[in-house]
């Protein structure tokens, strides 16, 4: 089954649309605004952008004294866990659309990491919140062997662990001021292993 959306709050509506527009090339379609759930004044923004094939994200503009300004954005680092654990990833159907998206996040100023996990190839980058996106192009079909082994190894007290992809750094063609922002984290993603994604 298709996700609908998937939803999360932002901090800065403005650099967020940005960033999913410009960057991700995701199309804006729909607002929402309307009071948050109590009595006491608060109000939201519920974003979205069409992704593609019926799904969507979606994010949070909030404006509530009740929840406040001391919360997190980010999934992952604000849970004392690195960036790669908590993340998006988008489908690239085909490994030229995969490259193609690749070459526009370094056209708009971003250093992008491509992994080459064996059964898909995955580019990374960070958005304003501090998540994690990823477009992933799945290169084959899952083997009956490691269907098979699935659950087995779901299950293994400590299972055997996979070789690492091979990773390559794909410079930024242009420097932009927000493209250093929203450059990947390349150290903390090179510690991944690219069988945890």
């Amino acid at each position: 089954m298709a996700f609908h959306h998937v939803a999360i709050a932002t901090k800065d509506i403005e650099a967020n649309h940005d960033f999913y527009t410009r960057v991700m090339g995701f199309k804006l379609v729909k607002v929402v605004a309307g009071q948050t759930p109590g009595d006491h004044g608060g109000w939201a923004r519920h974003v979205f952008y069409d992704t593609g094939h019926g799904e969507m994200i979606a994010f949070w503009d909030l404006h509530d004294d009740k929840i406040g300004t001391g919360w997190k954005a980010d999934h992952a680092e604000s849970l004392g866990l690195p960036i790669w654990t908590n993340h998006i990833a988008f489908n690239a159907p085909t490994m030229d659309d995969l490259s193609a998206r690749r070459r526009h996040w370094q056209d708009q100023g971003m250093d992008v990491l491509e992994v080459d996990h064996e059964w898909c190839t995955s580019i990374y980058a960070t958005d304003p919140n501090g998540v994690m996106v990823e477009f992933c192009h799945t290169t084959r079909a899952f083997t009956a062997d490691e269907i098979a082994d699935a659950q087995k190894l779901l299950y293994a007290p400590r299972p055997e662990l996979e070789a690492p992809g091979s990773v390559k750094l794909h410079p930024a063609t242009r420097r932009t001021d927000d493209g250093a922002r929203a450059s990947v984290r390349i150290d903390e993603v090179e510690e991944a292993s690219p069988s945890a994604k």
